[in-house]
């Protein structure tokens, strides 16, 4: 499949321009990220969008993927002398992997099979025979005589070695696969069993002991739920269907009941279906619908994962992060309202080597010595009863907020040879603790240092393809850093590592040449960074902020590439851009060029710039080095515990969205327990996706509408 023929496959699949997707497509083979190509080039792509860029890229590169397999397809079956014109033009139109793999099965170089045997008997003309279904008179055994020799002795053996043959040549006809993988993603159901004496003690999968659904209608969720009690040996799974159907729609295609040798093709056609079609096909459409519930699967987690990183930061807050625990004790640590690590202690509050008292009175201590504003509380084990202690310390008189914060893959973190770097010589169960105070601090520059799988606001992230897995969250990620921008001068490796077209190594080198040489003063200077080359530099260099640097443009989103005409525009403001309230300079001048009647377009073709660029120039103009999370409702800060048995039906609550699943989200209202506000409760309207009401993140209001102490569950409704 050629480049334009690409093109235009994508373009009609997304209802797009060509010219678009093929602007696009120049420039993502030209090296251009996707965040710099959503931002900097949108005059190209007609401000085409990141998930619009993604889309474009995967297809992209599944048909270079299809076009290459149908060269080395075409060229085997070439090579074998067996390749038709006709075999061509089925191989060079088809459209997905599936189809081209089918057209190629009976040209695979295989294992003996039982037809092969036969074939080198001799028997491959009168299995054509059965096939044609032309022969009208005699019997199949007179038929079979002509066909005997030493290696077939016998009528029946002909007739045997020859069905073997027909059997496989039906099992691998395209058109015959292609149909009967229809009528069994169609009718099949999918049931599962529990295996005798498997243990299952916490009942996890008793809801599919004995449940069946059909496997096209069966939910993404459901079907990884049983998948994995398939593998953790609780469940059999087997897949039903109308298997006669099926073989008599086979057989309706094929056999003439005229013909000697029908009841020879009837018989070939149920074997081939029962040894070879149903167990291939089987596991094919069971695979499909397994890869797109995966695929499901890591679309939701990576919502929810973005929904996690860009949370509100809580800035200029000093804060004593909490690692709680039983045996081990509670970690505690300190960091300033940069970050950096001040203090620590371990507290035994809930075991007898402590006490509560004693562990109340360290705490206050700590908060005292070093003017703590809020406590950060890792949602883990011992969470609930550690926030009671800090309530209880609040309630005596202590001026702090506290923040349940989510602890998922701080002990990753706490272990890696970055959290070595970062925080030599201090206990690992302490780093712990001072991630979950920067979490609070700054949610996106601490979470980036954790492999993403190991956040944990997903469901069945260790189930699904571990590659397709990272590589969908890395792009989550990757997004995100480049929407909020990176502080150059501040920034650790790996939050660096995730900027548009910088790599781990060239991470590591801005690192280094910041503490050999001292802060960045401009963007220029990352030039200097050895490793660091133009085609990097022009990727990255708009997400790289330098704050109170030489050049004030440093500090925006402005690309260094669009400087003359930003300084262009602030000129005919009157402006230069040093002003100390610049944005509200920008905003009155904009505004007094308006009523002269200066308008957008034209000024954009004065300046030499696309309307976009424009656009996002002066976006940037009027809010210098803004973070578009400072727009998000803030964390809630809460002063005093709430227990289940504090819930009533019809309390209204604020809290915050957890996690999001198929069936519903999971909010924090500041129990031990999250309530689940199931799909159905949403919103005052039908919701198919609960991603398109809520995200992770989300703050929102609640009320109570059921509550089950005996199994500790919530139920929560978010309808008017």
């Amino acid at each position: 499949m050629e480049t334009m023929p690409i093109i235009q496959t994508i373009a009609r699949e997304m209802r797009l321009p060509p010219g678009r997707v093929e602007r696009t497509v120049a420039l993502f083979d030209d090296g251009n990220t996707i965040p710099f190509v959503a931002r900097y080039r949108k005059e190209a792509t007609g401000s085409l969008d990141e998930e619009q860029l993604r889309t474009i890229a995967a297809r992209l590169e599944y048909l270079r993927n299809l076009a290459a397999r149908q060269e080395v397809v075409l060229a085997s079956i070439a090579e074998q002398g067996k390749l038709t014109d006709d075999l061509r033009q089925r191989i060079e139109s088809a459209t997905v992997l599936q189809e081209v793999e089918d057209l190629y099965l009976p040209f695979r170089p295989k294992r003996r099979t039982r037809a092969m045997m036969a074939r080198e008997k001799g028997l491959e003309p009168l299995a054509a025979l059965i096939l044609a279904q032309e022969a009208t008179r005699g019997r199949p055994e007179e038929l079979a005589a002509a066909y005997l020799g030493p290696e077939v002795p016998t009528v029946e053996e002909a007739l045997a070695g020859a069905r073997d043959i027909v059997a496989e040549v039906i099992a691998e006809d395209a058109d015959t696969r292609a149909a009967t993988r229809s009528g069994l993603l169609a009718q099949g159901v999918l049931r599962s069993a529990r295996v005798a004496d498997a243990a299952d003690e916490r009942g996890t999968y008793a809801v599919y002991y004995d449940y069946a659904e059909r496997l096209a209608a069966i939910p993404p969720h459901r079907l990884l739920a049983i998948r994995r009690g398939e593998a953790e040996g609780v469940l059999k799974v087997s897949l039903e269907a109308d298997d006669e159907a099926l073989t008599a729609a086979i057989a309706r295609r094929r056999v003439n009941e005229r013909s000697v040798l029908a009841g020879q093709l009837e018989e070939a056609l149920a074997d081939g279906y029962a040894r070879l079609l149903r167990p291939s096909l089987e596991r094919e459409v069971q695979g499909g619908r397994l890869a797109e519930a995966e695929e499901h699967a890591i679309r939701v987690f990576g919502a929810n994962l973005r929904g996690l990183l860009l949370q509100a930061p809580l800035r200029n807050v000093r804060a004593l992060g909490l690692d709680p625990g039983y045996r081990t004790g509670c970690k505690a640590a300190v960091v300033d309202a940069t970050g950096k690590y001040l203090a620590s202690e371990t507290i035994y509050p809930h075991t007898g080597k402590g006490g509560w008292e004693p562990a109340k009175r360290t705490l206050q201590a700590l908060i005292a010595a070093h003017r703590v504003d809020v406590v950060a509380i890792g949602n883990g084990t011992a969470s609930r009863e550690t926030e009671a202690l800090v309530a209880e310390l609040i309630a005596e008189g202590t001026q702090v907020a506290y923040v349940m914060v989510s602890e998922a893959g701080a002990s990753v973190y706490s272990a890696s040879p970055l959290a070595g770097a970062e925080l030599p010589g201090l206990d690992v169960s302490i780093r712990g603790a001072v991630s979950i105070a920067r979490r609070l601090q700054d949610p996106l520059s601490e979470l980036v240092k954790i492999e993403p799988k190991a956040i944990g606001v997903g469901l069945y992230q260790h189930d699904v393809d571990q590659r397709a897995l990272a590589a969908a969250l890395d792009g989550v990620v990757e997004s995100a850093v480049n929407y909020v921008g990176v502080d150059v001068n501040t920034a650790s490796r790996a939050l660096l590592g995730y900027v548009a077209g910088l790599r781990p190594r060239v991470a590591e080198a801005i690192v280094a040449h910041r503490d050999e040489h001292g802060p960045f003063r401009s963007r220029k200077e990352l030039n200097k960074v050895k490793g660091l080359g133009a085609k990097t530099y022009e990727q990255a260099a708009g997400f790289l902020r330098v704050a109170g640097g030489e050049e004030p443009l440093d500090n925006t989103a402005i690309h260094p590439e669009s400087y003359a005409a930003a300084d262009d525009l602030l000129a005919l403001m009157g402006l230069t851009g040093r002003e100390p309230d610049l944005a509200a300079r920008v905003r009155s001048a904009w505004e007094a060029l308006q009523v002269k009647g200066e308008n957008l377009p034209g000024l954009a073709e004065a300046l030499g710039v696309g309307l976009p660029t424009l656009e996002d120039m002066l976006a940037s103009l009027l809010r210098p080095g803004r973070d578009p999370r400072e727009d998000l409702p803030a964390p809630i800060l809460r002063t005093d515990v709430l227990k289940m048995e504090d819930l009533c039906e019809g309390m209204v609550l604020k809290g915050t969205v957890r996690n999001v699943v198929d069936f519903g989200a999971f909010v924090d209202i500041g129990v031990k327990q999250d309530g689940l506000v199931h799909i159905s409760q949403l919103a005052d309207r039908y919701v198919r996706d609960p991603l398109d009401v809520v995200g992770v993140g989300d703050v929102v209001d609640v009320r109570v509408i059921g509550v089950d102490l005996q199994r500790g569950r919530i139920a929560l409704s978010m309808k008017g």
